[in-house]
């Protein structure tokens, strides 16, 4: 974990997080405490074993609104839950553990794997990332490190 253990950084209602193990530097986020776990859109969902465990391969897209410059990610399976979406939908889902860039810090996430094509975002940040020292500031957005300009540009509009 970069940065003190107790720290309270602060977050808006969106920012822009990286995954940098999975090769995604910058994409979009809602931060949202009423999720307990993050989600992370995937789509191509497989599981497979690898030397007797069990592993998810995925494809990630990093843009909103389009699935252009795809990313293919595989990732040992932490665990698998019964998670109830914001529509009262229950599924169960798998659970990989990532590390999460946020507002200038790096910090563990347990991240669900979920079609989110229709969501705003492609990815949601849930509260048990945001208690490992984030404060969310609910009128602000991009209070964190802002994504260079061509990250920005490529994500605009979408």
């Amino acid at each position: 974990m970069t940065g003190p253990a107790y720290s309270s950084t602060p977050v808006g209602w969106r920012e822009w997080v990286g995954l940098p193990g999975i090769g995604m530097p910058w994409l979009k986020a809602k931060i949202d405490t009423g999720a307990r776990t993050s989600a992370l859109h995937a789509a191509d969902l497989e599981e497979f074993e690898r030397d007797g465990a069990p592993w998810v391969r995925f494809t990630a897209h990093p843009w909103q609104d389009t699935d252009d410059d795809p990313v293919e990610v595989e990732c040992p399976v932490h665990d698998r839950r019964h998670v109830r979406s914001s529509s009262g939908h229950a599924q169960q889902r798998y659970v990989v553990l990532l590390d999460l860039s946020l507002a200038g810090r790096t910090v563990p996430a347990e991240v669900t794997l979920t079609n989110r094509h229709r969501m705003g975002f492609r990815m949601l940040v849930g509260r048990e990332a945001l208690r490992q020292g984030f404060v969310v500031d609910p009128g602000r957005s991009y209070a964190g490190v802002r994504a260079p300009k061509e990250f920005r540009r490529r994500n605009h509009g979408h």
